[in-house]
């Protein structure tokens, strides 16, 4: 019988605890544990950040961590171009022809859009357009008007085989193009007419998967052959319109219909294999592929019934990987909407807030609550019962002003400063606001916008400063708001959303004045932010209309998970790479006491202990 040695070509070594950077395949004994342990490959698929816009019948193209997709349909044709960073999805340029069941290849920076449909301009399309990483440019149109193609290569050798010419069954063709990023040139024809197969590979070694039958076909540069292999599947008549990544040699085909399915196979050059099956099922997703046989995503899709906006990641690795989400914490002690907050995630304070239906009395509490990270207490009794208070701060030196008292429509100007158990009165807030925005710390704050109802107008773009003791008027927004969300400091903030109907509009502060910033993916109001984050890296989530979770980098918005109970009325805190959310409210006066804790995805090595069984 070999050894380990032999097979290897190493012994096995001793440790009293686990290697610090294990290697794929290397096996230690673990003296403390007295187990035989190793590193082992596994394959999965996680969730990553949702579309912005849910849709089905994209073009795709790039990697896992530079992914792309454009067009597609909602409920209506789209020409959306949206990018991903391996963390979110961000805006890109919009097509110049919006078109649905359209061929996607290249990468994030140099991809081509290819064919399609758009029933106003045509059953089936003949553009072609090139993507810079920043807009489209319409290029050289294809030999014949196809939609539902099958797409690879680059951006300068793509291939483009099968699709349909009109509608009916009898449509279908077999017909292969090469485009040299000038030109398109006939190719070796299929043997039978496909729509949307899986696509890999590049313009000489590219494999056609799934087709009308389950085959696979690979082609070399002029012709195709037949390579005797089926995919397994589950529940699908065959494997077409399915999400595909990787090579002629190794790749990863998932989804697909015509009837939505969850199931994923690897192709290793010569076989199928199934492989764990996605979370969401779903057919149409984006039409090229986007990835490695390693690292593969699927965005969007049609799912039963309607379109989904979810994305979901493949790794293949000797890395467990735990994607970036929110996870339920422990209930907080009172359920309200519109609470005052600020801290972080493991020093968080919920302060007053809506805990009944207007206009009864009382409608608002008094209680202030604290938050370690794992459990609540309750602390120190807010002095008056209020909505749309606006805190900052830390835990132990927070800072809350404003609000409305009973009835609904008295505000206040009060500012209360808590010490961690108590509050004690402040500098009064020069105007009587509810649902403002606030900034820094309870000895340099900053609190911009809100409501004065029934004042005329309704929405305020004042903003003051505070020194600790009284406060002062500094440059006012260029856009009125309340009910907005944001994060930062006196000296450095960023504000977005607000109104009753959602704002996407950005402003950034500088210790002075404001200034336009990128508007947010989408508009919203009323719901929490990772209030301590600093402007330039933190995060939007709740609130109405029910929507996207988006985070700030300083330059772009892209989306990040949602919560796993979508509310308006959160209160909001922590920083953008680890986010609390707290309280709410869920239609017909449902207020909540949820607590949801936003944590980074993280990676780590698999480790194993090997046994006989």
């Amino acid at each position: 019988m070999s050894t380990f040695k032999e097979i290897r070509g190493q012994l096995i070594r001793k440790y009293t605890t686990n290697p610090t950077n294990p290697l794929e395949g290397q096996m230690w004994y673990n003296n403390t544990t007295g187990t035989l342990k190793g590193v082992t490959v596994t394959s999965a698929w996680s969730s990553g950040s949702s579309l912005s816009t849910a849709r089905f019948s994209t073009a795709g193209a790039g990697i896992q961590t530079a992914a792309l997709v454009a067009g597609g349909y909602t409920t209506a044709v789209v020409g959306i171009t949206e990018e991903y960073d391996g963390s979110g999805w961000s805006a890109g340029g919009a097509l110049n022809q919006a078109r649905y069941y359209i061929g996607g290849a290249g990468t994030q920076t140099s991809a081509l859009a290819m064919s399609g449909r758009n029933p106003p301009a045509g059953w089936s399309l003949t553009n072609t357009e090139k993507y810079d990483g920043s807009s489209w440019t319409n290029s050289t149109v294809s030999p014949t008007a196809l939609n539902q193609v099958t797409t690879t290569g680059t951006q300068t050798a793509a291939l483009l085989w099968g699709g349909v010419d009109a509608p009916g069954p009898s449509a279908t063709v077999a017909t292969t193009y090469e485009f040299d990023g000038s030109t398109w040139t006939s190719g070796g024809a299929l043997p039978a007419g496909v729509k949307v197969a899986g696509a890999f590979g590049i313009q000489t070694a590219a494999m056609s998967a799934g087709n009308e039958d389950g085959s696979t076909l690979y082609y070399d540069g002029s012709t195709w052959s037949d390579q005797s292999a089926t995919i397994p599947y589950s529940g699908a008549d065959y494997w077409n319109y399915a999400g595909t990544s990787g090579t002629q040699t190794a790749g990863v085909i998932a989804g697909g219909g015509p009837a939505a399915v969850t199931t994923t196979a690897i192709w290793d050059g010569s076989a199928w294999a199934a492989n764990p099956a996605l979370a969401t099922a779903r057919v149409v997703g984006p039409m090229g592929p986007i990835g490695t046989s390693t690292a593969g995503i699927v965005a969007g899709g049609e799912v039963s019934p309607g379109v989904t906006a979810a994305t979901e990641e493949f790794n293949r690795s000797a890395n467990v990987i735990t994607p970036a989400a929110w996870a339920a914490g422990n209930t907080m002690p009172y359920a309200a909407g519109n609470a005052g907050s600020f801290g972080i995630q493991t020093a968080a304070v919920s302060a007053s807030g809506q805990d009944s239906p207007g206009p009864t009395s009382p409608q608002n509490t008094t209680t202030t609550a604290n938050y370690d990270g794992t459990n609540w207490t309750v602390s120190g009794v807010y002095p008056i019962g209020v909505f749309g208070l606006t805190g900052t701060g830390t835990q132990t030196a927070g800072l809350a002003f404003g609000g409305g008292s009973n009835p609904p429509t008295t505000f206040i100007t009060t500012t209360n400063e808590y010490d961690g158990s108590s509050w004690t009165g402040g500098g009064a807030y020069p105007a009587a606001r509810k649902q403002a925005c606030g900034f820094g710390t309870q000895t340099a704050a900053l609190g911009a916008a809100g409501d004065s109802f029934p004042a005329s107008p309704r929405y305020s773009a004042a903003a003051f400063e505070y020194n600790g003791a009284s406060w002062t008027p500094t440059g006012s927004l260029g856009t009125a708001r309340y009910d907005g969300m944001g994060a930062g400091t006196q000296t450095a903030a960023a504000i977005t959303g607000g109104a009753v109907d959602g704002s996407a509009v950005m402003e950034e502060y500088n210790g002075a004045s404001w200034t336009a910033g990128p508007n947010a993916l989408a508009p919203t109001s009323a719901g929490g932010s990772s209030q301590n984050g600093t402007s330039d890296d933190w995060m939007t989530f709740g609130g109405q209309p029910p929507g996207l979770a988006q985070g700030y980098d300083g330059t772009a918005w892209s989306t990040r998970p949602n919560m796993g109970t979508w509310r308006n009325q959160t209160a909001g805190a922590g920083t953008g790479p680890a986010a609390i959310a707290m309280g709410g409210r869920l239609p017909g006066d449902n207020f909540q006491n949820l607590t949801e804790e936003f944590t980074p995805g993280t990676t780590a090595v698999n480790i194993e202990t090997v046994t006989t069984s």
